[in-house]
């Protein structure tokens, strides 16, 4: 993220231990994916705390495959597995055939980040104390608002309210961002994102 190694090695371990505890609360199979969120976000916390370690230690053989590992979850992990894992606990049949939209146009944008993640070079690098992840992908402003639709609004067509807000504090925090942190907004975004991530054990705890 962009403060340093300790605080996604930090937010990454709390995160990983939250989605422990939130999978052990899952009673539904289709739950299971929704319920993985916050430990897949640990996972990808303590992959970019390897990435600042890389640079510490200039090891670059690492920081290849740490940096490729983080923009797999990025670029591609996140836009598809969002919508499906709200689309398969939705029970209102008409919000859920929305929700496959939302689904069809995380999958098209995630594939196609992933063709481009493994066709192109991808690199990092340290940009005013933030990790920015540069890659020479087309149709930028095409791709985000996809990205977007997928990551944040999907969650507003949800039934449940604290996947709604979700959604919105999502939105405000991708919005926040990239006014502050451009060049490095994906890895801010995600920081963000997966601390919002700890929202999901409130869904489970309500019961």
């Amino acid at each position: 993220m962009c403060f340093s190694a300790t605080a996604s090695f930090v937010a990454g371990t709390a995160l990983s231990v939250a989605g422990v505890a939130t999978l052990k609360k899952v009673n539904i199979k289709k739950e299971r994916a929704f319920a993985a969120i916050p430990l897949l976000f640990g996972v990808q916390q303590i992959i970019e705390g390897t990435v600042w370690l890389s640079f510490q230690y200039g090891l670059p053989f690492l920081n290849q495959i740490a940096t490729y590992s983080f923009v797999i979850f990025a670029y591609v992990l996140w836009p598809i597995l969002i919508p499906f894992s709200i689309g398969f606990m939705e029970p209102d049949i008409h919000r859920k055939k929305i929700l496959f939209l939302f689904q069809f146009i995380g999958s098209a944008t995630g594939l196609y980040l992933l063709y481009f993640i493994l066709t192109h070079p991808i690199s990092s690098l340290i940009v005013n104390e933030s990790i920015a992840y540069t890659a020479p992908i087309k149709y930028g402003v095409l791709l985000v608002a996809s990205y977007v639709l997928a990551t944040c609004i999907s969650c507003l067509f949800s039934s449940y309210r604290i996947i709604n807000m979700l959604g919105i504090i999502a939105t405000l925090s991708l919005t926040i961002a990239y006014y502050f942190y451009t060049a490095s907004y994906e890895s801010v975004w995600c920081f963000f994102a997966a601390i919002l991530s700890g929202m999901v054990y409130l869904y489970f705890k309500r019961d």
